[in-house]
């Protein structure tokens, strides 16, 4: 799995998972943050997170067209630089006025360049290792690896950002509950109902930070306190960027010669593979195809952090039993991740030796798991934002199973190419959201609910497994389409065309705003479907043009 890699990209992905890690971070909780703190609907919401994430990936296009002109490596720095200023901005406690929302919309904006400098050409240096001869057939294995360490980082995000959130409630004498920044906003508007008056009420009166308080000053103290506590978690984001700094120039030896575009190379006599015009424009069609696809698939995963998170929210219990318990600690997800890669590579090991220590390793990271299971209390507290560590701990977790699974295939000569496993990736969404849809039925619809928490809340086992299956489809589609880019892209547009697989991801999570425009017009179970329809369709699109995309590579 890790044999015969070249130490550049470990190296370059451990400074992704440092970014990735604060940017996921900030992420977790950024739709909470800007309901809680200026009190937008579900539809407004929504579309400026879509907005945002459109931005985050629009901007490698440019990025990369940059780079292409003055080089990967200079564009990465100028983006480290920008996006701490960005969270930086983002981090500073401010008033819910018009300077607040000001100085947020900037820290976005400031976040979006950042990001497009650095996302889109640091993984162009990745690809530039892999086209040595020596390493051009572990080009798909090194970006699953690749995405698996920006998924390290990703997993521990939301635990970051719910305890630093915690923290600092409780500092002010506060706990969180989904049900209140809806209501004080209801109250402090003066358009509360009776019944969410006593609600509140007696909400407040269980918080010893709220004694003698009206509803109307609880309300304010509330929100402020809150609004702050998500501020110092937007806070972790400058310090994991820090660490990525030093990670990135620490170890620059190690993939300083992939730091090379096109016009470096020409400067400095290195041979670059020759393109026919034919050629060049029947790759670049191919890469446009596939975009096409792929804007529908980022559509529907990126709900996670949009209608996916207010169903955890609205529709969902937040007290976890049994053995899910062990899914909303952190910890004990990271033994279970390490025990897989413990176990893999006891098999793969040669040494009866080597084996042995291995399978006491990881026997003994099962026994810390048992050890941190029958430690928590019968039930577990859960809050929205948990369960965005599922898809990064998924993520890491089946990366082995992946790569074994195609490592299996590839011997027999049957593994699919990169632009099959991106259909079939669409076809899996699809059953993710086949998932939820079951587990919707019977639920008040969001109109009903008129901004509060269900009456009936399901299983938190609905959404971890809808997130399951959809990071099995992620894990067929990203790192693969990735791959695909870095190895179809012709050499003078490598930069552009990485920008363009972003681009085409921005488009996506622009429409993730659909769902969340719909939300308060349409059954949960319409919401879903609608999404799993996109998939399907798509699926059946890349299908059709399979022979097209497959002669592009050859």
């Amino acid at each position: 799995m890790f044999e015969g890699q070249p130490k550049g990209l470990y190296a370059l992905a451990l400074a992704n998972t440092g970014e990735r890690f604060g940017y996921y971070t900030m992420l977790a909780i950024f739709l909470l943050f800007i309901q809680a703190k200026f009190g937008f609907s579900a539809a407004v919401a929504t579309q400026i997170y879509s907005i945002f994430l459109a931005a985050v990936y629009f901007m490698p296009l440019f990025g990369g067209i940059l780079a292409d002109k003055i080089g990967f490596g200079k564009c990465v720095t100028l983006g480290i630089g920008v996006m701490f200023a960005g969270y930086l901005c983002l981090a500073i406690p401010t008033e819910a006025g018009i300077a607040g929302k000001v100085l947020m919309f900037g820290a976005l904006a400031l976040i979006a360049i950042g990001t497009g400098l650095f996302k889109g050409n640091l993984q162009v240096m990745v690809g530039n290792l892999y086209d040595d001869p020596k390493y051009s057939s572990k080009r798909d294995a090194a970006f699953s690896l690749f995405y698996m360490a920006i998924n390290i980082g990703a997993m521990f995000a939301p635990s970051m950002a719910k305890s630093i959130t915690n923290f600092f409630l409780e500092k002010g004498g506060l706990f969180y509950d989904a049900n209140i920044p809806s209501l004080a906003h209801q109250c402090l508007d003066g358009v509360i109902s009776p019944d969410n008056a006593d609600k509140l009420s007696t909400l407040a009166a269980s918080m010893d930070g709220a004694a003698g308080m009206d509803l109307p000053t609880f309300s304010s103290y509330y929100i402020e306190r809150l609004s702050e506590a998500y501020n110092y978690g937007f806070a972790v984001a400058c310090v994991s960027l820090l660490l990525s700094v030093a990670i990135y120039y620490g170890c620059r030896s190690w993939f300083k010669h992939a730091d090379v575009n096109s016009k470096q190379a020409q400067a400095n006599h290195i041979e670059e593979m020759e393109l026919t015009p034919a050629q060049t424009k029947s790759r670049i069609t191919a890469l446009l195809l596939v975009f096409a696809v792929v804007v529908f698939f980022w559509m529907a995963f990126h709900q996670n952090g949009a209608t996916m998170t207010i169903f955890a929210r609205d529709y969902t219990s937040n007290i976890a039993e049994g053995f899910t318990r062990i899914g909303f600690n952190v910890w004990g997800l990271v033994l279970i991740a390490i025990s897989i890669y413990t176990l893999f590579s006891a098999f793969q090991a040669k040494v009866v030796r080597t084996k042995v220590i291995l399978g006491a390793v990881t026997l003994a990271l099962w026994c810390g798991v048992a050890g941190i299971y029958t430690s928590l209390p019968g039930e577990v507290s859960i809050q929205p934002s948990d369960f965005q560590q599922f898809n990064p701990f998924f993520v890491v977790a089946l990366t082995p199973f992946s790569l074994a699974i195609f490592s299996a295939l590839a011997s027999k000569g049957k593994e699919p190419s990169a632009p099959r496993k991106i259909g079939l990736g669409m076809l899996v969404a699809a059953a993710g959201f086949l998932i939820l849809t079951v587990g919707s039925f019977g639920l008040a619809s969001p109109a009903e609910l008129g901004g509060t928490v269900s009456d009936v809340l399901v299983s938190p086992n609905w959404l971890i497994s809808t997130y399951l299956v959809l990071t099995f489809a992620e894990l067929l589609l990203s790192p693969m389409g990735i791959s695909f880019v870095s190895k179809v892209a012709p050499p003078k547009y490598k930069g552009a065309m990485m920008g363009c697989w972003f681009a085409a991801t921005a488009v996506g999570n622009y429409l993730v705003s659909i769902p969340g425009l719909l939300w308060d017009k349409l059954p949960l179970w319409g919401i879903w479907t609608l999404l799993i329809s996109l998939c399907l369709l798509s699926a059946l699109f890349i299908f059709s043009i399979m022979k097209k995309l497959e002669s592009a590579t050859k």
